[in-house]
């Protein structure tokens, strides 16, 4: 990796020069005569939906391996950014700092990163500090945020370590050794304002916690590589076709959108002329681990849309079991290629009703198998579909392989915006959509559970209030003591 150019911005340039280093970061951060430049590469880089910034560095005494920088307005692809890791972190440490955000954008850079002269309300203290003592660093503005989601895994698969989820509390308590490799991730919140706590704080508070895991790294004398990024972005730029410069901007606008928003129909298999099986998904992508690596490939653009219609050949429906089988040929080199879904309907009489589950997913791969066992989390009513924005084997898995010498150990799947209906289908539409995302999250309970408490009080005190009984006799100052019998 290599240090932030202030000559080349826009392109984002680097060297490996330790000259150039206060300089690259002070134009990262505050460099106002840049600008200019660096909404340039700002707005060429959101001619993508989805991108995300990244950046990382070395601790003080080690050097990044210097790269070349993508062009400006390029934005990075797995592929891309796998060799980009491959080559700069070839002689860092072993111990690796993935400090993974939820949201993030080169906007909250420019405009919480005190830019503008306003160096005193920058929230990224911790993180330019970092930047300045490190001799080396790696700046890419614009990374394809499927490339982000999977950085896990391709830190991974420099060192040969198994990611360790954690927070500064729990690193304090541990002793590192700086001979051993360990892939430490942090997850840091993003929130977008409308929530109790505003973007500025979130991300003041993530630089805090940045700046705690670097003290320790320190205060225990282990040298580290840091890298941070995000998830998706936290704003998302649309990107503008040419022809609404011209007369007929707004309708050609209007089509170019209309255009985009047509939504590919669901994948049918349908038994005795009738469909009983749905599927739909914006991506479905396989990775396997090969010569030290993960090589992918995505199965959507081979099942949906015009044209397309995969073998649904070892396919079955019927009232209690559904098996829905893809097949294909040269994927990931296998000439022969299947993925199966298999499901099941049954009663159950806690809920007095039928559900379905999805209980294995099956990858076949001329004839050797790797089983995912999915029936913990994939269910629903069987008068519904189930929907889930995301389905993966890696990151929160919802797909577990069904033993630890099952060939799935050295598979991955991930299913974007996945929807499947194996029961009750009627025509080619999707059933209402069970939603894998619950309904009463820990939020709305402890909403719940406080607002309890506080009916309790309420009623408890007007109880008591209630209960208050006023004097019935008073004494007269000018007559004579009441007397009051001690047998009253």
């Amino acid at each position: 990796m290599s240090q932030l150019s202030p000559l080349k911005m826009a392109g984002c340039d680097v060297t490996a020069s330790a000259a150039l280093k206060m300089a690259a970061v002070r134009t990262f951060f505050r460099n106002s005569g840049m600008i200019l430049l660096f909404f340039q590469c700002v707005f060429a880089a959101a001619k993508s939906d989805e991108q995300v910034p990244l950046v990382a560095w070395a601790s003080d005494g080690f050097a990044l391996s210097p790269v070349n920088a993508p062009l400006a307005g390029h934005t990075v692809s797995v592929d891309e950014l796998e060799s980009y890791l491959n080559t700069a972190l070839s002689t860092t440490p072993h111990n690796l700092l993935l400090f993974l955000q939820d949201k993030l954008s080169v906007d909250d850079i420019t405009i919480y990163g005190g830019v503008f002269g306003n160096k005193q309300d920058s929230v990224f203290q911790n993180l330019e500090a970092a930047l300045l003592s490190s001799s080396s660093s790696l700046w890419l503005p614009s990374v394809s945020s499927s490339a982000t989601a999977l950085v896990s895994s391709l830190l991974q698969n420099q060192i040969d370590a198994a990611p360790l989820y954690m927070n500064p509390d729990t690193l304090a308590q541990l002793r590192l050794n700086a001979s051993v490799a360990a892939l430490l991730v942090f997850r840091l919140p993003y929130s977008g304002g409308a929530d109790m706590m505003s973007t500025k704080e979130v991300l003041s508070g993530n630089d805090e916690v940045i700046g705690q895991v670097l003290s320790i790294m320190k205060a225990q004398s282990v040298p580290y590589t840091a890298v941070f990024t995000a998830l998706w972005p936290s704003r998302v730029i649309e990107e503008a076709s040419p022809a609404v410069h011209s007369v007929w901007s707004r309708s050609l606008l209007q089509s170019r959108r209309e255009e985009a928003t047509v939504t590919k129909p669901p994948l049918e298999f349908k038994e005795k002329g009738s469909t009983c099986i749905l599927l739909w998904a914006e991506k479905l992508v396989v990775s396997q681990y090969r010569s030290g690596k993960w090589e992918r490939h995505d199965l959507a653009p081979k099942t949906f849309g015009e044209g397309v219609a995969p073998s649904l050949s070892g396919s079955s429906c019927n009232e209690t079991h559904s098996r829905l089988v893809l097949n294909y040929e040269d994927i990931l080199n296998y000439r022969s290629f299947k993925l199966v879904f298999v499901m099941n309907r049954r009663y159950y009489k806690v809920s007095a009703r039928h559900w379905f589950t999805m209980d294995l997913v099956q990858l076949d791969y001329d004839g050797k198998y790797a089983t995912f066992n999915a029936s913990r989390y994939i269910y629903a009513p069987a008068e519904y579909s189930y929907r889930c924005e995301s389905v993966s084997s890696s990151r929160y898995p919802q797909l577990s392989p069904h033993s630890d010498k099952d060939n799935a150990n050295d598979w991955q799947i991930s299913f974007d915006d996945f929807q499947i209906q194996g029961f009750n289908v009627a025509g080619k539409d999707f059933s209402y959509g069970s939603d894998c995302a619950s309904f009463f999250t820990p939020g709305i309970w402890m909403g719940l559970v406080t607002s309890l408490l506080m009916v309790l009080v309420l009623t408890y005190g007007l109880h008591m209030i209630m209960q208050l009984r006023t004097m019935d006799r008073f004494d007269d100052p000018k007559g004579p003591a009441i007397s009051v019998p001690q047998t009253e």
